[in-house]
């Protein structure tokens, strides 16, 4: 297994697992995985935040005000790394999100950044946006 087939199987899974206690409304795994050491960003598809304080802050609120009541698929479209850095390109495919009592499935396009700290791998970047429905009669 290359470096970029090794980081991709150690990342994935963690990603998958934050993601999905997440959506339970446990975010202990996301905190897990995010480094404190800056620079740390997010560029959410609804929130961001730049520095630990306002990232953590973020996913406070996103603890108390989100749900996913159906699953979650994430799809991985590359993944590499290079050194002490990575990324991870995806799609998150959420089904039945409940935010401010409305529910919907959406899809967001995700990248992460990872950056290695004392061996493990950290995420010091998320930019996610919501990838756009087309209609039919686009």
């Amino acid at each position: 297994m290359d470096g970029s087939q090794e980081f991709a199987a150690q990342v994935v899974p963690l990603l998958e697992a934050e993601l999905n206690a997440a959506h339970d409304g446990d975010i202990g795994p996301r905190l897990a995985l995010w480094t404190r050491n800056d620079p740390v960003t997010l560029f959410g598809a609804w929130l961001s935040g730049r520095g630990w304080a306002e990232v953590a802050a973020v996913f406070d609120h996103l603890a108390r005000t989100f749900r996913g009541k159906g699953g979650l698929e994430l799809e991985v479209l590359a993944a590499d790394c290079s050194g002490d850095l990575g990324y991870v390109v995806a799609l998150e495919k959420n089904t039945g999100v409940v935010t401010d009592a409305s529910t919907r499935d959406y899809t967001l396009r995700v990248t992460t950044v990872f950056r290695r700290e004392d061996g493990a791998w950290k995420v010091v970047h998320r930019h996610g946006d919501e990838l756009p429905v087309t209609s039919p009669d686009a």
